[in-house]
């Protein structure tokens, strides 16, 4: 493919195709691809849920993803291998993938969101606004995309024929220009596609980069700001750890070294959009760590309920910072942390 750009006086100037080496490695092409994951496909959007996953082989997969009914998606970079190289590794890939279930599925999500109760059906629904009669089961069908800055067409050949079969594969040439005043462009084609009994013992994926309070709070708008503010400023009156995640953060209390969520709290840019989340339910949270009953629990939830802030979100509830909320709002939600961490404190930790 060539690529021209049209100057004022209608000549063309064509930009200049660049191999990925150098600074732009596939390393780079990986980043990019997690960062702007709508579009790899032929037939919509991904949820990135992995990177460098590690399978029962001792191999990493490239990138994992989700799509919207929930299939797996396992994403490769064709690097320098050979077609029969590359397209082994895809298939030993997806043959781990096929066996993960949806608890390892919401594993390998909460290592690479950096964030222990990270609930994959709740996640999903809010990534893709699926309708609320919108069933979605996990890893019913698996899927294989393939990248590279040039797929030979042994590997076409073969990824159209494990179509035929049934086995989804989707091939994708990328091309990377340059023009001599330094604009970059990056075109991408599709040339393949457009139209169990077995067991995983152990699940991880790398991570994305933490946040900070400075950059979470710039993230903020105005509705979300004097919430955060009281909120955090509540959590280092108290000292109750704050762990940052990938876009926002647990507020925890400190059992003799081992930390129990009460809340989380995101910005306007996560899957979650701008809000608190409880955590009664989830990994980290009460019932996994905290010596109580499921009716405590219970009562907590409908507690949170009864101040008017929180709606119901899967397990846990959801308070929407999406209006402006009066300094008596934000007092009863504080107060009810207050008194989940007075509890969690008094019980102590699952014997």
């Amino acid at each position: 493919m060539r690529v021209f750009a049209i100057e004022n006086d209608g000549n063309f100037t064509e930009y200049l195709s660049k191999p990925f080496h150098g600074s732009y490695q596939e390393k780079v092409l990986e980043e990019w691809l997690e960062g702007n994951p709508d579009g790899i496909v032929e037939d919509g959007r991904l949820l990135i849920i992995g990177r460098q996953v590690s399978t029962n082989f001792g191999s990493m997969i490239d990138l994992l993803a989700l799509d919207r009914a929930g299939d797996v998606v396992v994403i490769e970079l064709k690097r320098d291998r050979t077609p029969r190289e590359t397209l082994t590794q895809a298939l030993e890939y997806v043959s781990y993938a096929e066996a993960l279930s949806a608890e390892q599925l919401e594993s390998i999500l909460a290592q690479y969101i950096n964030e222990e109760p990270a609930h994959i059906a709740e996640y999903h629904r809010e990534y893709f606004a699926l309708a609320p009669d919108e069933a979605v089961a996990f890893n019913k069908d698996q899927r294989i995309v393939i990248v590279g800055q040039r797929v030979t067409e042994e590997i076409r050949q073969t990824s159209s024929f494990l179509r035929s079969k049934g086995i989804r594969v989707t091939c994708i040439e990328f091309s990377y220009f340059e023009s001599a005043g330094g604009l970059r462009l990056l075109s991408h084609d599709i040339v393949v596609g457009g139209d169990s009994s077995k067991k995983v013992s152990k699940v991880s994926s790398g991570s994305l980069p933490l946040t900070s309070k400075q950059n979470f709070m710039e993230a903020l708008d105005a509705f979300g700001k004097p919430v955060f503010q009281r909120l955090l400023s509540f959590a280092e009156e108290r000292h109750f750890p704050i762990h940052w995640g990938t876009k926002g953060f647990s507020l925890n209390v400190d059992l003799d070294g081992t930390h129990v969520a009460l809340c989380f709290g995101y910005p306007p840019s996560a899957v979650y959009r701008q809000s608190v989340y409880t955590a009664l339910y989830g990994r980290g949270g009460l019932l996994s760590k905290v010596n109580v009953q499921d009716d405590t629990a219970t009562k907590f939830f409908a507690d949170a309920r009864s101040t008017g802030l929180f709606k119901p979100a899967g397990r846990e509830l959801r308070w929407p910072l999406d209006r402006a909320f009066t300094a008596e709002e934000i007092d009863s939600a504080l107060q009810w942390l207050d008194r989940l961490a007075a509890t969690v404190a008094e019980r102590g930790l699952l014997t």
